[in-house]
């Protein structure tokens, strides 16, 4: 019975310590989209969540901790809806729809931008960190590069962007360069519009069918 309960006990404590972690890191979401990486002190991240600082450090060590937990937890779902999105039957490929689902998965919110762009920086400076931001690109990549490999044969891609693999540099790139576009004039329906034109065009011939 004593160890049924110890059982029962731990499990609330387990429980409520991942709901703990889950508000910190999606007050700290907030916060970091509002007023940028190093202008956020970790009392500012406990008073959005609700939470006191032995809250915090029960969970974090510090706050680049927990910046890059939350970087690591939008940038893995993202990876795993792309690969989602792209994980159709059969070895067509379906470019115009898939582009679709791959713009929206991608396009996500102005906040998230603004995190992400606060991550890069601090990457460009870090080389641990870069490590990090260049395995979850790699990834990314990965859920798009197999997606056009397994339409090798059937679905032809432009020449001119060589293999599946480089394919995928090319929509990842694409999708940096709309993005910076979409930080400045907050136009988020307009990047997707051009999202989805500049990846038309890349896979395919321009016009939005596919061979």
């Amino acid at each position: 019975m004593v160890v049924q309960q110890t059982h029962q006990s731990t499990g609330r404590v387990t429980r409520r310590r991942v709901r703990t972690r889950a508000n910190l890191l999606q007050a700290a979401f907030a916060v970091f989209a509002a007023k940028g990486f190093g202008r956020v002190s970790i009392e500012e991240v406990c008073e959005a969540a609700g939470y006191s600082r032995g809250a915090f450090y029960s969970n974090f060590d510090s706050l680049d901790e927990l910046f890059f937990a939350l970087y690591r937890e939008r940038a893995d779902l993202i990876a795993e809806q792309v690969a989602d999105a792209l994980a159709g039957d059969g070895p067509d490929l379906d470019v115009p729809t898939s582009v679709d689902r791959v713009t929206e998965v991608l396009l996500l919110d102005r906040d998230w931008l603004l995190v992400k762009t606060d991550f890069l920086v601090h990457a460009a400076r870090d080389p641990a960190v870069a490590q990090s931001l260049l395995e979850h690109r790699a990834r990314l990549r990965r859920a798009i590069a197999d997606r056009l490999a397994r339409a090798r044969g059937h679905t032809a891609l432009p020449a001119v962007l060589g293999d599946a693999d480089s394919a995928a540099h090319a929509v990842v790139a694409a999708y940096d360069g709309v993005t910076v576009q979409l930080l400045l004039d907050k136009d988020a329906d307009g990047a997707r519009g051009w999202l989805k034109q500049l990846l038309t065009a890349l896979l395919t011939d321009g016009s939005g069918h596919h061979a």
